[in-house]
């Protein structure tokens, strides 16, 4: 299927790696997905952050695990809705706010890509989001091969394909707390994961 200015392939085919940023609503959306998509299936670097994050599941769940039509509440009604606001957050939306912001913590699935890029299994980083991964969608997802190797209790926060050479989505902003002379760990690891792409 076409993208709005050609296929994915003549616009992706030149790139070294894809990274699909943090963003709102659906305007675009699909045009991202067929990104993601590319990106999974040409076995190129990925870095999707936050909503990068979220399409990320979206299109596995598409077109991985056969779930017709799966989505985001962010975007209107969905046969599967496997991103959504989670009924904690509903309870607190009812006293006028939904988004998690600031620092959270995550535990990385020990020998996971997430492990390998942070050194270590305990890490914190910084949100701005309303949307969550639906845990009843999980077990599905992960069935089929992609994995959520980064976990704030029911709250997932890294998506990674461990058969693909990078894939790595997080629900924070890894970029929040990048320095100069002490750069995001994810983002170090998406540069050198591209410089092994052109290499070959």
């Amino acid at each position: 299927e076409d993208l709005e200015h050609g296929s994915a392939d003549l616009i992706l085919r030149e790139a070294d790696g894809i990274l699909v940023p943090g963003g709102f609503g659906s305007r675009g959306t699909e045009g991202k997905i067929k990104a993601v998509q590319y990106a999974r299936e040409m076995k190129v670097p990925y870095l999707g952050i936050c909503f990068g994050m979220q399409l990320a599941v979206i299109e596995y769940a598409r077109n991985v695990c056969g779930l017709e039509g799966a989505g985001s509440t962010e975007f209107g009604d969905t046969p599967h809705p496997v991103i959504a606001i989670l009924p904690e957050q509903e309870k607190i939306r009812q006293m006028g706010a939904t988004m998690r912001l600031g620092n959270y913590p995550a535990h990385l699935l020990e020998g996971s890509l997430a492990h390998r890029i942070y050194g270590k299994t305990n890490i914190v980083e910084r949100h701005r989001h309303r949307y969550e991964v639906n845990p009843a969608y999980i077990k599905p997802i992960e069935e089929k091969g992609m994995i959520f190797s980064g976990r704030n209790g029911d709250l997932m926060e890294i998506c990674e394909i461990p058969e693909h050479p990078f894939f790595f989505g997080s629900q924070f902003h890894p970029e929040m707390k990048s320095r100069p002379g002490k750069p995001s760990p994810p983002f170090l690891a998406f540069v050198e994961a591209m410089k092994e792409r052109k290499a070959k």
